[in-house]
């Protein structure tokens, strides 16, 4: 038996479609609802359908009136504030395609996302990092949008462009992900296929505003069906977590492996007594954290696997949880399959996961990049460059990279990335750049490189900070005589965390 899954399409998404339409849905029929907490210690911000999807619409006529018109690319320069989902939603609403970018990411990375783009505008928080550009909207400018009479949505064709996300390329240089209006549609099959998510749910989700998964289960999918998402205040540290969960009712819990990591590392038994069970995704989830979790609040955790290409799609969820290591299984709706040189293998062997074009939630491509495009399919399957092996139960195990991409706190990192802006410097002749587990399932990036003198960790961090993000850059730099290769003189990655001496 082959490694394929394919148990029938989704249902076709509707046309003419608007992203921003079907998630702001229950607006009308749930108009006085709670859509959206900002959770503080001492208060709550809060966001009714009504009120939420009025601020969206006003953002679209706002924007539009600033003389942008649909089909025009926005750069999203936002911090961790609320304006940066109603801003994003505006944009697509109006049929503008946003662009959400890191927060941390630093103004000469964002000089080349620019010249990539040549978006129309930049959404800017003037406290955010960014190159310049000639058509700048600032924060107080978008606050001012919400009040403005509502704008039409922009119906059309669900293949059509909705928006663009960036992403570490396997060449070392971040790719645009571009998205259609129909990716919001491919959601639903995550709604049982992973959250076990229903109208009368709470979900509390850890990440910023900002971050694409926080945007996605945080929000969008919370509002889709019509629940409650909430988003604790920035600056609420993870200890707190338990006792806002507690508090406010929170009955699903959304968060990367490491802010569960966080949250166990001072903890004994935790009273979530609302709590159903937690999500989990971003990066792996080991066993151990898994097992600890469920010691812990006597709740499950369930993980998925997905990338910014398609989101997610493998995942264990309420219905189907996940058997011993494994990742989960497809969700229903999905076809998948491992795939070996000569297509798919066997079940039990092991092969590269693989998505099949017709996903309505694979993006059109990566914008401006046709070959690596083409570089990433084989025949009607998109490679996801990760290895596993699909078992007679349809359930998928895990089985790592098939080349050196990072994971530092949920975002994929290219170790090229940062080689090429480290071997910028006049002290480093060579540099190789990998993660190092520390200590259980905890990574740091570090780079290994060789020069004439050992240089200063501080000078050398000072020098990445000013050109990457901090999720790029290394936490510690290891001077070395020469680095490892292989018998074609090619740097061994994988070799360098043995010489790392913590």
């Amino acid at each position: 038996m082959l490694s394929v899954f394919d148990q029938g399409p989704p249902a076709p998404c509707p046309v003419p479609f608007n992203l921003a339409a079907h998630v702001l849905r229950h607006a009308e029929d749930l108009p006085d609802k709670v859509a959206l907490s900002l959770v503080h210690a001492d208060h709550d911000d809060h966001w009714t359908y009504r009120q939420l999807a009025a601020a969206v619409r006003g953002t679209g006529t706002g924007l539009l009136n600033a003389g942008l018109k649909p089909g025009d690319k926005v750069l999203m320069r936002l911090g961790n504030t609320v304006e940066f989902p109603i801003a994003y939603l505006g944009a697509i609403a109006a049929g503008l395609v946003p662009v959400p970018t890191s927060s941390q990411l630093t103004a000469p990375e964002t000089a080349k996302m620019i010249a990539e783009l040549q978006p129309a505008a930049v959404l800017r928080d003037p406290t955010i990092a960014c190159a310049d550009h000639p058509k700048q909207i600032p924060l107080d400018a978008l606050e001012a949008m919400r009040a403005l009479p509502p704008c039409d949505y922009d119906m059309g064709d669900p293949d059509r462009l909705a928006y663009v996300i960036y992403t570490s390329g396997t060449s070392g240089k971040p790719r645009a992900v571009a998205h259609a209006h129909r990716a919001i549609w491919a959601r639903q099959m995550m709604v049982d296929g992973w959250y076990g998510l229903t109208a009368q749910d709470r979900l509390m989700h850890a990440g910023a505003f900002n971050w694409t998964y926080t945007l996605g289960t945080g929000l969008m999918d919370p509002w889709t069906i019509g629940a409650t998402a909430m988003i604790p205040a920035p600056g609420t540290e993870a200890a707190t977590l338990p006792a806002l969960m507690r508090s406010h009712g929170v009955t699903i819990f959304a968060a990367a492996p490491g802010v569960y990591r966080k949250i166990l590392s001072d903890a004994g038994p935790l009273s979530l007594p609302d709590l159903r069970h937690g999500l989990s995704a971003g990066e792996k989830l080991s066993r151990h954290l898994h097992s600890a979790w469920m010691e812990a609040t006597g709740t499950e955790l369930f993980e998925a696997y997905g990338m910014s290409e398609c989101s997610t799609f493998i995942s264990s969820s309420p219905a189907h949880p996940a058997r011993d290591d494994a990742l989960g299984q497809p969700q229903v709706g999905r076809r998948l399959a491992i795939l070996g040189p000569d297509g798919p293998v066997p079940r039990g062997e092991e092969g590269t996961i693989a998505i099949h074009r017709s996903d309505p939630g694979l993006m059109l491509g990566y914008l401006n990049a046709p070959e690596e495009t083409a570089a990433r399919m084989q025949g009607d399957w998109f490679l996801t460059g990760d290895q596993g092996a699909m078992g007679e139960d349809d359930q998928i195990a895990y089985l790592g990279r098939a080349d050196d991409m990072m994971n530092a706190g949920g975002f994929r990192v290219s170790p090229l990335e940062v080689e090429a802006v480290l071997s910028a410097h006049p002290g480093i002749t060579q540099v190789g750049v990998t993660a190092v587990e520390v200590k259980q399932d905890a990574f740091i990036i570090v780079a290994f490189y060789t020069g004439d003198t050992e240089l200063n960790p501080d000078e050398l961090s000072a020098f990445a900070s000013e050109r990457l993000a901090r999720y790029k850059q290394p936490r510690a730099y290891v001077h070395m005589d020469v680095l490892p290769t292989g018998a074609n003189n090619k740097l061994l990655r994988r070799a360098l965390p043995a010489y790392f001496k913590g």
